[in-house]
């Protein structure tokens, strides 16, 4: 095997039982958790998307005032995004994701009182500020517990948390539309109420539960502690011998603005789709339940195939690549969508579609994740994902734009794709260097 190649996990090379053992056991202590609270923080970010179905009508919202309230979330996330992942490194991931849970939990809620389309653009715009920082800052938590050989497949296991919540909350939202009437309130608010609840009591399991770094973690062996923190170590020592990023030079950097840009045009297309779907297929004549069941098909498939990306990503190396593929094969289904007249046919162009799809985060984060270090890293990725979250703004209200001024979902799909074809440009011209992700020898 070539010097600078990422060694993967299941090649012929012998793994110590130390490092199975070690890398076996944290994930079994922290992936669920994050995955269980990146669920309930999905499911309150999308679920709007549901609640429209009744709430537009009783509010008098037009698609355009929907897909802008929609959007709007991501100018909230965009402002504190940076702020928060440097408080999160400076305080702690158990303390400061704890804050996230519970603030973002009780502003979801609100949603269920909106009265008008400016009350409605505020609460979503709080509901940004407050859960600004999750992601990155569990992108940035990885960093800290997983080499870099196992940091793909971890992003995806947690990730899978996307399809299951759309998958899930689909149905569990179609049959809460049902609740109109109970107590006064209509089926909306309480889909807001109830799919809000999660959130608030997991405040309280990561408060408890989670775990800083290695050197805290109680439920490792003591050889597990030390085995783990020196290949953290030796693998940050490896990347910072080839280039070393103070955060201000971080926060300027070409190279960090280009992934920004990658990641800005996948969610163009990724929020523009899965925000406007439920309506889209509600169109196909069905009842709000069987609205919720046909809408978590192409997410179904996507549970499947983000491990399988991930696997496969940790197994090659060949991240940006695959990141590439991943992009342009998804805006190239979403796009057939424009010829396709058949529901089924069209349904079939979108689970394609987001099999794709599943393909980009596990490859993309690894691009980040192996280039930056320290305050650095939590600088970077909060930046990367606060620009490149504010495609999730602009895909929902130019699906909605669209959607008014033609009456066409496909053209819309047509529209949004065209974010993730610049992605897939982007990075194929920035490719990768797979030195950063070598696993050099341990320290005697």
């Amino acid at each position: 095997m070539a010097s600078a190649s990422v060694v993967p996990l299941d090649s012929d090379i012998s793994i110590e039982p130390i490092e199975r053992e070690t890398i076996a056991r944290v994930r079994r202590r922290l992936i669920p958790l994050l995955f269980i609270c990146y669920y309930a923080a999905y499911l309150d970010r999308v679920n709007v998307g549901f609640g429209a179905l009744q709430m537009n009508k009783a509010l008098g919202f037009s698609a355009t005032v929907f897909g802008f309230g929609s959007g709007i979330f991501f100018v909230g996330y965009f402002l504190f995004e940076v702020p928060s992942n440097l408080l999160l490194a400076k305080v702690g991931a158990r303390r400061w994701i704890a804050r996230i849970l519970l603030t973002w939990g009780i502003i979801s809620a609100l949603n269920a009182f909106v009265w008008s389309s400016t009350s409605f653009y505020s609460v979503r715009f709080l509901l940004g500020l407050a859960e600004a920082g999750y992601y990155p800052g569990i992108i940035l938590f990885l960093t800290w517990w997983f080499p870099a050989r196992y940091r793909a497949r971890m992003i995806a296991q947690f990730m899978t948390a996307i399809p299951v919540a759309v998958v899930t909350g689909s149905i569990v939202s179609g049959y809460l539309l049902q609740l109109d009437g109970v107590l006064g309130l209509q089926g909306w608010q309480w889909l807001f109420i109830i799919e809000a609840l999660p959130a608030v009591i997991l405040s309280v399991v990561v408060y408890y539960y989670l775990t800083d770094g290695p050197e805290d973690a109680h439920w490792l062996l003591p050889a597990q502690r030390e085995w783990l923190s020196r290949r953290l170590a030796a693998e940050r020592s490896n990347r910072e011998s080839i280039r070393s990023y103070g955060l201000a030079e971080t926060l300027r950097n070409g190279r960090v603005w280009a992934l920004s840009l990658i990641y800005f045009g996948q969610n163009v297309t990724g929020y523009g789709l899965v925000l406007f779907l439920p309506q889209a297929v509600k169109r196909f004549g069905l009842s709000n339940v069987q609205t919720g069941f046909v809408t978590a098909l192409p997410y179904l498939f996507g549970i499947v195939a983000l491990v399988i990306w991930g696997i496969y990503s940790d197994r090659t190396g060949k991240r940006s690549g695959l990141c590439a593929t991943a992009c342009l094969v998804y805006a190239g289904a979403l796009m057939l969508c424009l010829v396709l007249d058949n529901p089924v046919y069209m349904m079939i162009a979108i689970i394609a579609a987001q099999c794709a799809s599943a393909g980009i985060a596990p490859n993309f984060w690894a691009l980040p994740t192996a280039m930056l270090t320290g305050s650095a890293a939590a600088g970077g990725i909060a930046l990367i994902n606060a620009v490149g979250n504010l495609g999730g703004f602009l895909g929902p209200y130019a699906m909605g734009a669209i959607q008014d001024a033609t009456g066409s979902f496909p053209l819309g799909l047509m529209a949004i794709a065209t974010g993730s074809i610049v992605s897939g440009v982007v990075v194929l011209a920035l490719g990768h260097d797979r030195r950063l992700e070598q696993a050099p020898p341990l320290p005697a």
